[in-house]
């Protein structure tokens, strides 16, 4: 694979500054930031009275421990516009999420807040390896998801050219990535297995396209499948972060490097670890839940969101700023089966060991009687035609489950193209127990 690790001239003097100027920044920005919520959010006037803090009490950043948390039902019960801080006509885009579960969260932006994105995204391109004057084919799904369009603002600022596909039609999108001839691609990490098997569908070999590095962000992925997509492809497999919540995607991102971990733009937004259960803030290199808050945000500031993403606080590598490890699975994405803990992702870490079968697999929980019981659907992959060694990759797969993630569980192998393939976001726990997904 090329080097593609950016030259020191070519970064902004933020990303390698001191931790003692970095601070200062965020300090004075949290300052701002929180009085600007106080003083134009009805509700964090009233959660801050309540709590007795004001924002004039934050003389360093360990005060922003004192202040209430932000979650996600704030956001529902002041549907749609309630903690805008701005008048709606300083608005110029609103995003939101799809509301299958409720009322949608929504955002807005002002100008600012749309450089900003714009900004960052283009900042994390460049970390992941992507220059001015190359192509991106952008596989992010439009629309009120914040990952299309924040991807293509940022592809436009960095000076590159943005090929704004989108998700679905998988068979074009191959045949664009081949026509077109693309240094990168943005996407799911999920959708880029499906574009892997489109490519062997048509006999195109993969690692003869012209793509170097591919950014993959919207769900959580292992390192495992890092290396699955790298020796595929022949090119970079890199992490993006983000939430519409705090901004989209361009948070944080890794490094092409070092992909060590994402570094978080502390410039923007602050992060910190606590624990999930209690709320009490963990010390750097401690798993936790992620919060975050947001400096310079005018639309609708964020204070302490509760992102519900676990992963945990570390120094920067290549860049000055903290990086956060890559995200291990969702607080309220865990599954607890018989007592034993379960995320998607420890699946995939085992699913990516076991030769024979494909990388794509969908968990189903049900009941068993009155206990929960879980079933794994995967898929043998094309060139395991035999029954045996296809019913042995099964049989594989399901003791390392049981020996590395501590849990029985049924493994069911279908034939290839069994699995439900994902158009963007995929589909990873399919909850039986009760009729709702």
């Amino acid at each position: 694979m090329k080097d593609l690790g950016a030259k020191k001239s070519e970064l902004e003097p933020i990303e390698i500054a001191s931790r003692d100027e970095i601070e200062a920044l965020q300090l004075k920005r949290l300052k701002w930031s929180l009085n600007h919520a106080y003083t134009n959010v009805p509700m964090y006037k009233k959660r801050f009275d309540e709590a007795g803090v004001h924002p004039d009490d934050v003389q360093n950043l360990k005060d922003l421990a004192k202040f209430p948390f932000t979650v996600k039902d704030d956001l529902r019960d002041n549907y749609p516009f309630g903690l805008f801080a701005v008048p709606r006509e300083d608005i110029i885009r609103i995003h939101a999420s799809s509301g299958t579960t409720g009322k949608s969260t929504v955002v807005g932006y002002t100008k600012n807040d749309c450089d900003l994105f714009a900004n960052m995204v283009a900042r994390s391109l460049r970390a992941s390896g992507v220059r001015p004057g190359e192509m991106v084919h952008n596989a992010y799904g439009y629309g009120l998801f914040t990952g299309g369009l924040g991807a293509h603002v940022g592809i436009e600022r960095l000076g590159a050219c943005v090929v704004p596909m989108g998700g679905g039609q998988t068979a074009k999108q191959v045949q664009l990535i081949n026509d077109f001839k693309p240094q990168a691609i943005t996407v799911t990490p999920s959708y880029i297995l499906n574009l892997l098997e489109e490519f062997q569908n048509q006999g195109i070999d993969p690692r003869d396209t012209s793509l170097q590095v591919g950014i993959f962000g919207a769900e959580p992925w292992t390192n495992a499948m890092r290396s699955e997509v790298e020796q595929a492809f022949d090119m970079h497999a890199v992490d993006i972060y983000g939430l519409s919540e705090i901004m989209g995607p361009g948070v944080a991102n890794e490094c092409v490097e070092t992909k060590d971990g994402l570094h978080i733009w502390e410039d923007f937004f602050y992060p910190e670890i606590i624990n999930p259960t209690t709320g009490e803030l963990v010390e750097d290199g401690e798993q936790g839940e992620l919060v975050f808050t947001t400096l310079t945000k005018e639309g609708i500031p964020m204070i302490r969101y509760r992102t519900r993403d676990l992963t945990r606080l570390l120094p920067g590598t290549a860049r000055s700023m903290r990086r956060m490890e890559k995200i291990t699975g969702r607080s309220d994405d865990m599954i607890i089966l018989r007592g034993v803990n379960v995320f998607p992702t420890q699946i995939e870490e085992q699913l990516m060991t076991v030769d024979g079968l494909a990388p794509h697999f969908q968990i189903e929980l049900y009941r068993e009687g009155r206990m929960d019981a879980m079933r794994v659907n995967v898929e043998a992959d094309p060139n395991a035609s035999d029954a045996d060694s296809r019913a042995a990759a099964g049989e594989t797969l399901r003791n390392r489950i049981k020996t590395n993630v501590g849990v029985t569980t049924i493994v069911n192998v279908s034939e290839p193209g069994g699995v439900p393939r994902s158009q963007g976001k995929a589909v990873r726990v399919l909850d039986n127990r009760t009729g709702e997904r």
